[in-house]
């Protein structure tokens, strides 16, 4: 096979393992490699050579005796730092749990242990998942390899930044993440990949270290659609050990590929059309729609009227629920403790000073959102809205079968724009955080690129549990796009 065995596809590296072309064992040296040629870029807060060599001689041993080892058995991935790991340092990107090694696995890391995969390490994220730009890492930011060449480092986006810059970068075949408003989806976007928020409940949290639990999910991160739908399959299934887990079938997602999108209805939300909206993302949607129709499927109007609520009511919700999950972090039974004369001062320094910025930030909203005096004007009334937002899907997904949108409303920033003002930050998110509020999967494709030279996406949401259909229309975005620019860093290295 020509080229360098990083620049294979999960879908290319599967077929060149079963044909004998090369060993997990050398694709997996060839990753790790690269890794420590791209440590400049900060993607990694803990790389783990030994284990994936074992791993990757496993699954050549596994082959070798005939066995049916299955789309993911040797492929090298790396595994955003906020899944538990058994015996490998889980950080959640947060001082705060300096030293924390788990004895358990999270069941997505498990289900992808199973099939086989080939874990290279763990990705630098915004702490805790807070964050759009992978900047609020104690690790420090991530960089995205697009940035290489103009003497500006970008975020990759946030907060599976580190895992969405790996995948792009050919450290690693594919990732996982997690999207909570958008942070599979938009990272995804500034990278030039695809990024795939299944439904909520597809895939098991539990093991996953909790920002808001309603909207926590997790994802793949791959370099083309039909390597999601692989992934996915690996990583999804009821867990019992999940209360929030579906009890569904899992279907075969990547059968669903192939078919077309002849006679779909793609669904255009007027609400999208955002005031301000860079003329190129603009465009790139439009053109969007006419790939679609070209393709064969027919584009409908759609309204989704409390869209404008979207933002601020995420950022009600999310913070409420983060002030809950991270009350456990008290210094007390694992990870960073600060002394202190009592109690409570012990309590006080270790979260002073275990939680960045960001962090303290959300747990202020959300403890604030949930005292006595607001809990009703606030969080109650969020909720409310956010069954609104769902309901506006639902009975726009009676005459549509998906809905295109755009991703982000830029392309990758530089690292350092927008720290202080914790708003335009937060902007990011506004064409994801719907279809997280409702839990409904969605998907970013690569689909061309601003005056810069920068990747944009083109975004798809589709009904609850209902990815076959998501995939089929993300893969004929993908083929009518035909995204094969590459990231300046890969021409240097």
């Amino acid at each position: 096979m020509s080229g360098p065995l990083t620049a294979l596809t999960l879908a290319q590296a599967h077929d060149g393992l079963v044909g004998g072309e090369f060993s997990s064992q050398e694709l997996t040296q060839a990753h790790l490699g690269a890794i420590e040629a791209a440590r400049d870029l900060n993607l990694f807060i803990t790389e783990t050579p030994e284990l994936a060599l074992d791993r990757a001689r496993a699954s050549d041993a596994r082959r070798a005796k005939g066995a049916d080892a299955g789309p993911m058995d040797g492929i090298p991935i790396a595994v955003k730092d906020l899944f538990c790991t058994d015996g490998v340092l889980t950080t959640a990107g947060s001082h705060i749990l300096n030293g924390f090694t788990p004895r358990y696995e999270s069941t997505v890391t498990a289900n992808l242990r199973a099939a086989g995969a080939v874990m290279v390490g763990k990705t630098n994220l915004d702490e805790f998942a807070m964050g759009s730009a992978n900047v609020t890492s104690h690790y420090g930011p991530a960089k995205n390899p697009w940035s290489a060449g103009d003497d500006k480092d970008r975020v990759p986006g946030g907060s599976s930044g580190g895992s969405a810059a790996a995948t792009a970068a050919h450290l690693c075949s594919a990732s996982i993440g997690t999207d909570t408003g958008g942070s599979i989806r938009q990272p995804a976007s500034f990278c030039g990949i695809v990024g795939l928020k299944p439904t909520y409940g597809r895939c098991s949290r539990w093991g996953i270290v909790a920002f808001a639990s309603s909207l926590d999910q997790a994802g793949p991160l791959t370099r083309s659609v039909g390597d999601a739908a692989i992934m996915l399959g690996a990583m999804a299934g009821h867990d019992a050990k999940d209360s929030t887990s579906a009890p569904v079938d899992k279907p075969d997602f990547e059968a669903a590929l192939g078919g077309g999108v002849k006679g779909l209805k793609v669904g255009i939300p007027r609400e999208y059309r955002i005031d301000g909206t860079p003329v190129e993302i603009e465009a790139l949607w439009q053109q969007g729609i006419e790939w679609l129709k070209d393709a064969g499927a027919e584009p409908v109007d759609v309204t989704l009227e409390h869209t404008k609520y979207a933002l601020p009511t995420y950022y009600i919700v999310a913070p409420a629920e983060a002030s809950s999950n991270l009350a456990r972090y008290d210094g007390v039974r694992y990870g960073l403790r600060v002394a202190g004369e009592t109690l409570d001062e012990m309590y006080e320094n270790t979260r002073g000073e275990g939680f960045g910025a960001e962090v303290r930030r959300r747990v202020l909203i959300g403890t604030y959102v949930l005292s006595a005096g607001y809990y009703d004007a606030y969080y109650v009334k969020a909720q409310k809205v956010r069954t609104l937002i769902a309901h506006d899907f639902k009975k726009a997904f009676e005459t549509v079968d998906v809905i295109l949108t755009p991703t982000a409303p830029s392309a990758a920033f530089v690292i350092g724009e927008k720290m202080d003002d914790p708003i335009a930050m937060y902007l990011n998110d506004v064409f994801t955080v719907p279809a997280s509020l409702a839990g409904l999967p969605a998907i970013s494709v690569p689909a061309g690129l601003d005056p810069g030279g920068l990747p944009l996406g083109l975004h798809l949401i589709g009904r609850p549990f209902d990815e076959e259909t998501v995939l089929r229309a993300a893969e004929a975005l993908e083929q009518a796009a035909g995204f094969d620019t590459r990231p300046a860093y890969l021409e240097e290295v």
